[in-house]
């Protein structure tokens, strides 16, 4: 279960002090164009750093002091629910150059940004940007994420293919997703997956490394117990809770 390819050199993951506030473990990605590090937050919010450039990845105040966090260049917004998009915390990163990539129900909420809606593609600086579908696929839980509406992103930077799913089900179109490298899946049910659905999407998009996030308080050993016999994929368990 714990394949490294020659582009995915990981810096072994420490807690440390960042900006003056709790730690936050971290990980580090070999790109073409350097170092790719990600600082994992909280639920399903993200900081990663590559080529001397800032991305938030729905950035929410409840999980950080974003007063004390690098401004963004690029702020990624999944959808409008609380947990994902909050305004102030995204003001507290904002600077005049700032792009922020968001679904257009939360460009509505939020009053600006540039909307990419499912299947839509676009570069910024050496990164490709595409939003692929996120919803819930079991009866009855479509009205926490309707089809259609929110976006996953796969993040394309040289040399290096990320897949941020968002919240989402192991929603048939995961089969289209070729060639990932590192996969950050949600798992708390109702609102996105049960384990055995997050190794049923991994076992489908097969990541070099997959990351549960947005996984609460739901056991990640289960998780681990339903890949452990799984070759190919790297399951590194990070606190995001």
């Amino acid at each position: 279960m714990r394949i490294i390819s020659k582009l995915l050199v990981c810096l072994v993951f420490s807690s440390m002090t960042l900006f003056g506030q709790v730690s936050f473990e971290k990980d580090r990605f070999q790109t073409e164009r350097g170092s790719l590090e990600i600082t994992f937050i909280g639920h399903g919010t993200l900081m990663m750093e590559w080529n001397n450039r800032i991305i938030h990845i729905d950035p929410v105040g409840q999980y950080a002091d974003y007063s004390k966090l690098p401004k963004a260049d690029l702020i990624l917004i999944t959808h409008e629910h609380g947990d994902h998009l909050d305004a102030k915390a995204i003001e507290q990163i904002w600077k005049p150059t700032t792009l922020i990539v968001l679904n257009p129900s939360s460009a509505t909420k939020l009053g600006k940004g540039r909307t990419l809606q499912n299947g839509e593609t676009l570069e910024i600086e050496g990164i490709t940007i595409r939003a692929v579908p996120a919803y819930n696929t079991t009866q009855g839980r479509d009205r926490y994420h309707p089809k259609g509406r929110d976006n996953g992103y796969v993040l394309q930077f040289p040399g290096l293919v990320m897949y941020v799913a968002g919240d989402t089900e192991d929603v048939p179109e995961m089969k289209d997703l070729k060639g990932i490298d590192v996969a950050f899946l949600p798992m708390n049910q109702p609102y996105t997956m049960t384990p055995s659905q997050v190794a049923a999407a991994a076992r489908v998009i097969r990541p070099k490394v997959l990351y549960p996030y947005h996984f609460g308080e739901t056991p990640t050993q289960e998780l681990v117990a339903l890949l452990k016999d799984e070759p190919g994929i790297d399951l590194r368990i990070r606190r995001l809770k």
